[in-house]
């Protein structure tokens, strides 16, 4: 059973940093596109950032040039470096997977940036 296993996250101070980390399980294949979603309370998922096998990233307007992306396809992980982060990143992030045309997602992990 294919399975996306997303690590990190937790409680940070506005300013600070946190890493996401998202492993692909289950499948001998890697997924064609790896990211990240969030969802804040009251609001829609959306996107914070993309990354297809040998491509470059997409991210969501809001995290540009705060966030980075990145796979190792070797261990068909992806992670997430979140910096400078504000009050309004706080949310559950999603790890989202596609491959053969199916779509994946992680468990959700929470992420608070609060003083």
């Amino acid at each position: 059973q294919v399975q996306l296993v997303g690590s990190g996250g937790g409680l940070v101070q506005p300013g600070g940093s946190l890493r996401l980390s998202c492993t692909h399980v289950g499948s001998i294949f890697n997924m064609y596109v790896m990211g990240w979603y969030r969802q804040a309370p009251g609001k829609q998922r959306e996107l914070v950032a993309t990354l297809p096998g040998g491509g470059r990233g997409q991210y969501g307007d809001s995290v540009k040039g705060r966030f980075t992306i990145s796979r190792d396809n070797a261990k068909k992980t992806v992670s997430l470096q979140m910096n400078s982060l504000k009050p309004e990143d706080t949310a559950v992030y999603y790890c989202y997977g596609k491959g053969s045309g199916v779509e994946y997602w992680g468990q959700g992990t929470q992420v608070t940036v609060s003083s």
